[in-house]
């Protein structure tokens, strides 16, 4: 409808005008002159959707160079597939082809026009997956042609196939949309090949062609994908026998199940969705597929997928519904609900006979079923499992014994790998803006260190994922690892995830999104992925939940992880809390409210106490029933017998502690788990080391 920089495209037209109205003539003595006939361009601003300015364009033509020929070319996509095609959509699409046709027909009458072309699509004609706004807007070009022409009016359809050549509506145009294309019996057109076949077209009175090139080869070995109108032109599809590996048909899928045990029906019904989704994405050998990876990291779209669904629908037999490979997003994931679909069909309606018996067949309960319990609401909950990382060069329950056993100071300098200002963050006048008075805390000075391929993500993803995202992969691989748990076995288990986090300053130094990180960067950084990512990456289908109270999260973490447990939420938890300073932001901030011990270190309860010090670390916990520990035969480092939360209300400020709450929050926790004071052999307490926090 209009160009947005129409002075630059009339400079370039004219230009190209210019050069190829440049004609080299003979003159038969062996020599050769040029003539040039010079050609001239308007270019004119206009939506022809507005039958005003459309009017005014048409009185504009200068009387003694009458408008002869019209050639409309004018197209928008918005595509979707039909069920979420808006009508905001259709209606963008309708008014820059079939809304601009109509009006230049209607406001051309009465010019003396000889040639009427209408460049329509052959999607219109053929159809074409997500494109049911850009099909009726073509047909209705076609029918405009037909219109004219009964009405002894010039008029020519031109149906296009696709151009190799990029246009700004094509430029978008994957891999898999190229493939897609191709599989309908449609190859390309080159430029030249296009003007050869629109001249061709125009000295021919056909109101309607469609210009474009026929993959024969296509046509002589259909896939079942042609769409109806060229299936004629291709031979009749001929099947394999049914013992092939790879079967085509339900009846064919069927026989081959039937005679193979269970684990032999889940390889055949891996080897039919990899043959099928590579054949989708236009792979020579379904091999090239992972079979544990997401199909959207396969290169499945919306349209892909709905192609992949109706293969599996005509092989299977099966009614599937379009949103399946979102339901099911890997391939070893869908194959196995095929396989409880086609079990459990034939269940229902296979009954295998023979002298006075009869036998039919039955399936499992799925495996992310919650078993029924048995089990009382105070149950212990066992510790089967740890992973941590502390300052002192800790990276395991041992490590960490050792430290404390052998009295190490973990507190150190303030650390040379983040890209802090060292020099000037230090200041000794606590007043002083954008500083800090210590020049020490307790630090992980190995946080930026991860290894992405391992867990399936990729470098840019990696850059874009908050340092406490992939610790937190890390520490729950290893330890469930600790527990004597295979990760990659908890796949579609009801096991939840529970993360105190607090700290989301990763990316609040940026002032911009770097390209490379544009798309990641949201999900990489929010606190409440932080659960979610380690429940997708290992296929975790119980609660994921991220909590932030500051400096009780990874104790409430826990205190939920139980409740899930005891509530039968989940069958395994891994619970815990996660603390990285990606910026000295909280360092400077309690400088600011002189909060800090100048030498970093927290003098809980002691009279030498001078302020809190800050220091990291990550630490989760796997945790199971008693019994149910019991019964897998985990080792149990500990029993958690009762937790309880509460919050202070209205006492004296935001921030400070009140007496009475501790209180009530011990006494709770006491009777949750049955036990008086009495039988309590140790505490363990959160001291800060202020004269606020400690009393």
């Amino acid at each position: 409808p209009h160009h947005p920089n129409a002075t630059q495209l009339h400079q370039t037209l004219t230009q190209t005008i210019n050069t190829n109205t440049n004609a080299k003539t003979g003159t038969g003595t062996g020599t050769e002159d040029t003539v040039t006939s010079q050609g001239s361009v308007t270019i004119t601003a206009c939506d022809l959707s507005d039958e005003q300015q459309l009017t005014q364009l048409l009185d504009s033509i200068p009387q003694d160079r009458p408008l002869t020929a019209v050639f409309h070319t004018a197209a928008v996509l918005d595509d979707a597939t039909l069920t979420t095609l808006t009508p905001t959509q259709l209606h963008t699409v309708l008014t820059a082809k079939a809304r601009t046709a109509w009006l230049l027909h209607h406001h051309t009458q009465h010019h003396p026009i000889t040639t009427f072309v209408l460049y329509s699509s052959i999607a219109g004609t053929l159809g074409s997956p997500g494109q049911a706004n850009y099909a009726a807007a073509n047909t209705f070009l076609d029918a405009l042609a037909h219109h004219r022409h009964a009405n002894g009016q010039p008029a020519t359809s031109l149906a296009w196939g696709l151009w190799t050549q990029t246009s700004t509506m094509t430029s978008n145009l994957t891999t898999t949309d190229h493939h897609r294309i191709t599989q309908t019996g449609i190859t390309p057109l080159s430029t030249t090949d296009a003007h050869s076949l629109l001249d061709a077209t125009l000295a021919t009175p056909e109101t309607l062609a469609i210009p474009a090139h026929l993959n024969l080869t296509h046509l002589r070995a259909p896939d079942g994908t042609l769409p109806p109108i060229l299936r004629s032109l291709a031979p009749a599809h001929r099947t394999t026998q049914s013992t092939a590996a790879t079967p085509t048909t339900s009846s064919e899928l069927q026989r081959q199940l039937a005679a193979q045990s269970e684990s032999e029906q889940h390889q055949t019904l891996l080897a039919l969705v990899q043959s099928h989704a590579g054949a989708t994405l236009g792979h020579t050998s379904p091999t090239h597929l992972n079979a544990n990876h997401p199909f959207q990291q396969l290169g499945f779209d919306s349209l892909t997928a709905i192609e992949l669904r109706n293969r599996l629908t005509t092989t299977t037999g099966l009614r599937l519904p379009a949103t399946l490979i979102f339901d099911h997003p890997t391939p070893t994931a869908l194959a196995q609900h095929l396989h409880q679909q086609l079990t459990t069909t034939s269940s229902k309606t296979t009954t295998t006979t023979g002298t006075n018996s009869s036998r039919s067949t039955t399936t499992n309960t799925p495996h992310t079923t919650l078993p029924a319990t048995s089990t009382t609401s105070n149950e212990p909950i066992a510790i089967i499992g740890i992973g941590c990382r502390f300052p002192g060069g800790v990276t395991s329950p041992d490590d960490l014994w050792n430290l404390v056993h052998n009295g190490i100071d973990a507190i150190g300098d303030l650390p040379h790998d983040r890209g802090w200002n060292l020099d000037t963050l230090y200041h000794p006048d606590p007043d002083h803006p954008g500083t800090t008075y210590t020049r020490h805390g307790g630090f992980l000075h190995n946080a930026g260190h991860f290894d992405p391929t391992f867990f399936g993500i990729s470098p840019r993803e990696a850059l874009a994922m908050d340092p406490q995202q992939r610790l937190l992969l890390e520490i729950a691989w290893e330890t469930l690892e600790h527990a004597g748990i295979d990760p990659t076995t908890l796949h579609g288990t009801p096991t939840g995830v529970f993360t105190g986090i607090m700290h989301d300053d990763y990316a609040t130094r940026l002032t911009r999104v770097p390209k490379d990180l544009e798309g990641y960067l949201g999900t990489g950084t929010n606190i409440s992925v932080a659960s979610g990512r380690i429940a997708y990456t290992l296929g975790l289908q119980g609660p994921a939940v991220s909590i932030d109270t500051a400096c009780s999260s990874s104790l409430v973490a826990v205190h939920q992880a139980v409740q899930a447990l005891r509530n039968n939420e989940c069958t395994m938890a891994l619970a815990g809390g996660i603390t990285i300073m990606a910026t000295p932001g909280v360092l400077t901030e309690f400088s600011r409210q002189r909060g800090l011990a100048p030498d970093g270190r927290c003098k809980s309860f002691a009279a030498a106490a001078n302020g809190t010090a800050f220091s990291e670390g990550a630490g989760l916990i796997a945790l199971e029933r008693l019994s149910t520990a019991q019964q897998n035969g985990h080792h149990i480092h500990a029993l958690i017998r009762g937790s309880a939360v509460n919050q202070d209300g209205a006492s004296n400020g935001l921030t400070a502690p009140n007496g009475p709450s501790q209180q009530r929050v011990i006494h709770a926790a006491l009777t949750n788990a049955g036990l008086p004071p009495d039988h309590i052999d140790a505490i363990e307490a959160h001291g800060t080391g202020t004269t606020l926090g400690d009393p």
